[in-house]
């Protein structure tokens, strides 16, 4: 299973970008727990300026607009 946060305020990007990584992830067959993280500090500690961020199993992949799908594809296929 992959872990997937999604730093940011709550705003439409980050809930679409949520949404999108969990509607692949389905598509592909693959397992994700995706969860979104609002807490200004706890963004901050994993050094994401531009939100939405996205963290997978504790890395930063991306940080500042929604991902284009082929990343997320990317992600999902690692």
């Amino acid at each position: 299973m992959k872990i997937f946060k999604v730093l940011g305020s709550g705003c439409a990007n980050c809930v679409n970008t949520a949404q999108l990584i969990e509607k692949m992830a389905g598509e592909q067959g693959v397992e994700v727990k995706v969860e979104k993280v609002t807490d200004l500090e706890t963004i901050m500690n994993y050094g994401v300026m531009s939100t939405p961020g996205v963290v997978m199993d504790e890395k930063v992949v991306h940080a500042g607009g929604m991902p284009k799908p082929n990343m997320i594809a990317t992600w999902l296929a690692d």
